[in-house]
């Protein structure tokens, strides 16, 4: 078949409903007069007949409907009624147990709802905001996510002894007014960012840098924290710092080696400094207790001379009055003192030779003694006795053993002497 033929893509009956088979779909006209017989049937109760609607000829194919205004407004209202169902319905929403729904009248608050199934007037006259207000929220400066993206702009900062440092914290905050939150601030959270940077800087630009990055840390996020929350306060915000925390304060990556060098020369400048402050704490007592010993005993020796020297005054005093009572008695027995003090220091014997018989007694046992106590005395460690100490041979019949040698020595010439008168 030719392309041409004027009857190519035509050809069968019609179905009945004015267009003929394999021509595309109907026509609008068509669709309206549908929708309009169906209306009309729901509203009137009226359906067509068998025969008396359709024609009794054409194999049963329906006569086309005429447009009919009646139809058309029964159509209208059932799409009014149903418009208007589902905008009523449209002012139901559902507020969860961690939520508050705010709702707005005209665009301006109206009140505040709990959780559960909640209804307002709908758009356009009124309208509804869900604000999470248990929820946690976290919000990171100088770093996003890792403490390795670190964002300078935020985390550099200068302080009290001009030194710059690099702080990465994080901030946790809650809502305590969703009022506030909403309809005080346009951007809450860019807010808190801004107030957060601002505080810290704040505080760390009024200490000094050992103490910003050392013992000063905790003390710093919570003054942050207290400061975060006057400034927020003072702008109605409605939030409420939960938590400051300081993730990492380090100096700048490009003087991270000088400044490692300070620190190393400042622990050896403390080390050093507590080196010598035991070598102090070993040293100083040690002086201090050599010191009071030196000064115990010449506090001792003064009390002993001065008590010496009171002692012989006291003496000689009393002496003085025995000599003007008797002079001669007392000069002869000052001097056999004296003289035997003198004797008492030496380790000889002293015979006379003018005295009558030719028996000599000498106290051998006593010498022996002597002489074994002077040889022991070394050996056993004992100290010397001093020369005020020694008593006289006379008294004690105790002589050195040199004394004892020449004794026996002496008595031994004798005998021999005694041997050759006899013969």
């Amino acid at each position: 078949m030719s392309l041409n033929d004027p009857q190519w893509g035509n050809r069968g009956g019609d179905d009945g409903g004015g267009r003929r088979p394999n021509q595309g779909p109907p026509d609008l006209e068509q669709l309206w007069r549908d929708l309009n017989r169906r209306l009309s049937g729901i509203f009137d109760r009226k359906r067509a007949g068998g025969g008396g609607d359709r024609g009794e000829g054409g194999g049963g194919s329906r006569p086309p409907v005429q447009f009919n205004p009646k139809f058309l407004g029964g159509g209208i209202g059932l799409l009014l009624v149903l418009v208007v169902v589902v905008w009523l319905a449209s002012g139901f929403y559902i507020v969860d147990a961690s939520q508050r729904g705010l709702v707005l009248q005209f665009g301006r608050y109206k009140e505040s709802t709990e959780s559960g199934l909640r209804w307002r007037l709908p758009y356009p006259i009124q309208a509804h905001e869900l604000v999470n207000v248990s929820g946690v929220r976290t919000l990171e400066i100088g770093y996003r996510g890792s403490e390795k993206n670190k964002v300078l702009k935020e985390a550099l900062m200068l302080t009290d002894d001009e030194n710059i440092i690099n702080i990465q914290f994080a901030v946790q905050y809650i809502l305590k007014d969703p009022v506030e939150y909403i309809f005080n601030n346009r951007h809450p959270d860019d807010a808190v960012m801004q107030v957060a940077e601002t505080s810290i800087r704040e505080i760390v630009g009024k200490n000094r840098m050992d103490f910003v990055l050392y013992e000063g840390r905790e003390q710093i996020a919570v003054n942050a924290s207290k400061l975060m929350q006057e400034i927020l306060d003072r702008y109605k915000t409605g939030i409420l710092i939960s938590k400051v925390t300081m993730q990492n304060a380090q100096p700048p990556e490009q003087v991270q080696a000088a400044f490692d060098d300070a620190v190393k020369a400042s622990q050896d400048r403390e080390r050093q400094k507590n080196e010598g402050q035991a070598y102090a704490n070993d040293v100083i007592p040690k002086a201090r207790g050599t010191a009071a010993r030196l000064i115990e005993e010449a506090e001792g020796y003064k009390q002993r001379v001065i008590a010496t020297a009171e002692g012989d005054a006291s003496r000689f005093r009393q002496i003085n009055v025995e000599y003007a009572k008797a002079p001669e008695v007392t000069r002869s027995r000052m001097y056999l003192e004296t003289m035997q003090q003198v004797y008492s220091n030496t380790s000889k014997v002293f015979i006379d030779s003018k005295g009558q018989g030719n028996l000599l007694y000498l106290p051998l046992d006593k010498l022996m003694q002597a002489a074994g106590a002077v040889a022991a005395s070394p050996a056993g460690g004992s100290p010397e006795l001093p020369v005020a100490a020694r008593t006289s041979p006379a008294i004690s019949n105790e002589v050195p053993p040199q004394v004892v040698e020449k004794t026996e020595a002496r008595s031994r010439e004798t005998l021999r002497q005694r041997d050759r008168e006899a013969r």
